[in-house]
């Protein structure tokens, strides 16, 4: 039989018994558009994550004190105290990888304007903290190294802090707030960032010169951290190489001892994070693949019924010259057709649910042409894989036995 006529046959067989046929691709479109919506969740996750880790600032560098021991028992990290502005300024002049670098402590403040308060974080740093974060201003100038050397009282605020302290849409540079009972002048505001990649509200902020908050608010010597910035991404192995040695040789540390610092970098936490983002994506895949599964032993099942209902046909074919070929196909093809025009629906479906989850959950999803092209490709090859034990089964019968069979 010509494969035009074969194909004519399958499709009135299908049309015969078409609620049979519906419920029998019912499995392949839950599988297809579960996994067309799952993936689309994965890589629209991984993605934002991305965007997000990107948003800390160009090739950047965390340098954090390691945990210390004392008396032999090993403390928390953060516990030592030994970063100084003399580590500082040695990674300054002794690392030609590193294009930007400032020293870090953090505190939290209540903020009073008139009668309206909030309570943030409040930064001290450097002015090289906004090129490495690559934070813009909508307004108003960043301080300066003057302004950090006389512990000046002045501040970059975000726009979480002005809409809460001032109002939505209000322009405060000028104006003087009061963070913990210290007056502070309002130098500029932030562009707006939203959520890092944590879930902190990066616009949440006060950042002033590092001085000012070390010696003013704090009352501290040390830094609690550096962030430094490679001269480009490449350089970042290299930039994070270097530091070390500085580090060690000024805390008078050999090569074979353990540094009492730690060093992550940019990329490491996005590898981290893609890497956690594509074994979640992978796990929700797999768990919606186990409907195609499903739907291939239905179609293995209904096939073996038909194939058992359609005994006598066959034999009828096969004595008017019908090969055992012939029949394989037919039936391979009636299965090929259930999983491929369910496949369609559920691709369909599954487009629409991942719209539905962006627009009403507000979910980051990404629908990508290779998922389509997977999931079109997986209901193709289990419409093959499980209809070819039924048409099989169909195209080994004798033709005798058929005609007798009752």
């Amino acid at each position: 039989m010509k494969m035009k006529n074969l194909l004519k046959a399958a499709l009135r067989s299908l049309a015969k018994n078409k609620m049979r046929t519906f419920l029998t691709m019912l499995g392949i479109i839950i599988g297809v558009g579960s996994v067309i919506a799952m993936l689309a969740i994965g890589q629209g996750s991984r993605q934002s994550i991305q965007s997000q880790i990107s948003s800390l600032g160009t090739n950047v560098l965390m340098i954090f004190p390691q945990a210390s021991s004392t008396g032999g028992v090993r403390m928390e990290a953060g516990s030592s105290q030994r970063m100084t502005i003399d580590d500082l300024n040695a990674i300054k002049d002794r690392c030609p990888s590193v294009a930007y670098i400032t020293p870090q402590v953090r505190t939290s403040g209540q903020i009073v304007n008139g009668n309206s308060n909030w309570r943030t974080s409040v930064y001290g740093v450097y002015p090289d903290y906004f090129n490495i974060r690559d934070l813009k201003l909508t307004s108003g100038s960043v301080f300066t190294m003057n302004d950090d050397r006389s512990a000046a009282k002045v501040c970059i605020v975000g726009q979480t802090v002005v809409t809460n302290l001032f109002g939505e849409g209000a322009d405060p540079i000028g104006s003087f707030i009061r963070i913990n009972k210290i007056p502070f002048e309002i130098f500029g505001i932030t562009v707006k960032k939203g959520q890092n990649a944590f879930g902190q509200d990066q616009d949440d902020m006060v950042i002033a010169p590092f001085s000012t908050v070390q010696k003013r608010m704090m009352a501290v010597t040390y830094i609690q951290s550096m962030l430094a910035s490679a001269v480009s991404e490449p350089k970042i192995p290299i930039a994070s190489q270097e530091i070390t040695e500085v580090l060690k040789a000024k805390h008078n540390l050999g090569p074979s001892e353990d540094p009492d610092f730690t060093i992550r970098t940019q990329t490491d936490i996005a590898n981290m994070a893609t890497a956690t983002s594509k074994i979640l994506t992978i796990l929700l895949a797999t768990i919606a693949s186990i409907s195609l599964v499903v739907g291939g032993i239905g179609i293995m099942n209904i096939m073996l019924v038909s194939v058992t209902e359609r005994t006598r046909e066959i034999g009828i074919r096969m004595s008017v010259g019908a090969r055992g070929r012939d029949v394989l196909l037919q039936f391979l093809i009636e299965a090929l057709l259930i999983s491929l025009i369910g496949g369609f629906i559920g691709i369909s479906l599954g487009v629409i649910a991942s719209q539905l989850i962006a627009s009403i959950l507000k979910w980051p999803v990404t629908i990508s042409a290779e998922s389509i092209l997977m999931s079109f490709f997986f209901s193709s090859a289990i419409g093959i894989f499980f209809g070819w034990y039924p048409a099989r089964k169909a195209a080994r019968l004798n033709p005798i036995e058929a005609l007798r069979y009752e």
